[in-house]
């Protein structure tokens, strides 16, 4: 599962429309983002039980220790890691366009102060 969260272009840096767009657009990638990583996370609990049914051995101890080494549990975490890899990446890219809104939110008071001052 490869993602790419740079998508948001240069000019976007200053611009509280483009961030707007950016947040508007992404949020399904966000809440699809999530919903996979807690149906990983959760499917992981399930894997555990599937795998240590296989086991032969009688021990839970032994059970467990071959379901935690199996390796269709270590192929999941990789993808536990990377869903939160990118659901993170989007988080702060999202947030990064918020924080550019309320930015530029103060810029412009302060300029409205300013001219109110200079009036």
């Amino acid at each position: 599962m490869s993602h790419d969260t740079d998508t948001q272009d240069q000019g976007s840096v200053t611009d509280p429309n483009k961030a707007v767009d950016f947040m508007i657009l992404n949020s399904k990638s966000f809440a699809q983002a999530k919903a996979q990583r807690v149906y990983l996370e959760e499917f992981r609990k399930s894997k555990k039980a599937l795998l240590m049914n296989q086991c032969t051995e009688k021990a839970w101890a032994a059970k467990e220790a071959y379901a935690y080494s199996h390796p269709e549990y270590l192929e999941l975490l990789e993808g536990i890691r990377e869903a939160v890899r990118f659901e993170e990446a989007l988080r702060w890219r999202l947030t990064g366009s918020q924080l550019r809104v309320e930015v530029w939110r103060s810029q412009n008071a302060n300029n409205r102060s300013q001219d109110r001052t200079m009036r």
